[in-house]
């Protein structure tokens, strides 16, 4: 029988090897590397002379299995979710790839028609679908609008921004102007300028006055608020300081 203290001295190194590639899959930290940080020991540099072969083998064979995936079931996949469907104006399936969309995320209408063309659907065939699915209230855009106000309203955004965050999602602009102009009566949008406000001058307190009204000014602007509703809340924040 081989001894088990020459067996290991004979082929420590394609087993470090081997250690360094499951270590660095499952990111935990190597036995050698607690060893450097903790020991020290001089009669370690055999050890030490190894480790750079050990980690120079682990990553051309990580690498190897990373263009392995790529070029097998990997990029099958991507290829396979690129294709479009076989019968472009197949409403049952067309339908069925509208439900798999909106499992993922509540869609405007005018958002998931253009997925489903995207996806190679039929215009006509693809509208007909949303169509039906806003008659039996699975698509529903004035809700998704208001969903989106609450959303941004959460995110300390203003009037201005909002509209944008509604545009993006393919809101249509006549409702985005309703939701938007209830949620201003509300008073939703002067809220969320003022938690901003609040916001800003809890991180820069203790900073020269001017730098806390430019940060608010700079931080209100990208959210979209109005000036006028800045300049009501820096007064009351931040000039009383003055």
């Amino acid at each position: 029988m081989i001894d088990a203290e020459a067996f290991i001295a004979r082929h420590g190194t394609p087993i470090a090897a081997h250690d360094a590639v499951s270590d660095v899959a499952m990111g935990v930290p190597r036995p050698d590397v607690l060893e450097d940080a903790n020991d020290g020991h001089p009669e370690d540099h055999n050890q030490h002379d190894a480790r750079p072969h050990a980690r120079s083998w682990a990553r051309g064979k990580a690498k190897r299995a990373g263009r392995s995936w790529v070029r097998g079931a990997g990029a099958k996949g991507v290829a396979a979710s690129k294709e479009g469907p076989s019968d472009p104006c197949d409403e049952d399936a067309c339908r069925e790839a509208a439900l798999r969309l909106l499992d993922c995320a509540d869609r405007s209408s005018a958002a998931l028609l253009e997925r489903l063309v995207l996806k190679g659907y039929d215009e006509t065939v693809a509208d007909a679908v949303v169509a039906r699915l806003r008659e039996v209230g699975l698509v529903n855009d004035e809700e998704y609008a208001r969903s989106v106000v609450r959303y941004c309203a959460g995110r300390m955004l203003g009037e201005r921004g909002t509209l944008l965050e509604l545009s993006r999602k393919r809101v249509d602009r006549a409702l985005s102007q309703q939701v938007v102009g209830e949620a201003r009566e509300a008073g939703v949008f002067v809220d969320a300028a003022w938690e901003l406000g609040r916001s800003v001058a809890a991180r820069t307190a203790g900073l020269d006055l001017q730098v806390r009204r430019r940060r608010f000014w700079a931080a209100g602007g990208r959210k979209g608020h109005s000036p006028d509703i800045l300049r009501d809340i820096s007064h009351s924040l931040f000039d009383k300081d003055a």
